[in-house]
């Protein structure tokens, strides 16, 4: 085969450190480009992305051309230190070490992307730590307690 073709759909979700609430309204959507030209930059194609004040979920067509675990240490990495240099936060901004990554089927593009863009709908139901738990479940990804939240030390 002379070529390579894919078709990889992956939503991950990162907590902002201690699971704080600092992604302001005022400036969620500048954030949200500027993640997306990052992962964009990286070959990738953002379909869908959205924050709460406390965390952020980015759904993407992966290409197999870097390791999920590189692109999202640049993310963080290059999001966090974007966010500090800017002033939006009231204190150090940092992603949690460590997120979700699932994967979904074409077929379910369109789903992912609507369950995204309604994060504020979904809140007023459940919290974060109730979302995020309810994926490790749905997927049957084996997971500490313990470890699932970092909290301050």
């Amino acid at each position: 085969m002379t070529n390579t073709y894919t078709q990889i759909h992956i939503q991950c979700v990162m907590a902002v450190k201690f699971r704080d609430a600092l992604i302001e309204l005022a400036w969620k959507d500048k954030l949200h480009k500027y993640i997306t030209g990052i992962v964009q930059n990286h070959g990738h194609k953002v379909i869908a992305i959205n924050s709460m004040p406390d965390h952020l979920h980015m759904f993407f067509g992966f290409r197999p051309t870097q390791s999920l675990a590189d692109l999202m240490r640049i993310v963080k990495g290059e999001s966090s230190e974007w966010v500090n240099n800017q002033g939006f936060a009231h204190s150090t901004f940092r992603w949690q070490e460590g997120y979700g990554a699932f994967s979904y089927s074409r077929s379910q593009v369109q789903a992912v992307t609507n369950y995204i863009m309604n994060q504020e709908e979904h809140h007023r139901k459940r919290t974060s730590a109730e979302e995020y738990e309810g994926f490790l479940k749905h997927f049957e990804v084996e997971y500490d307690e313990r470890y699932v939240f970092k909290l301050p030390e």
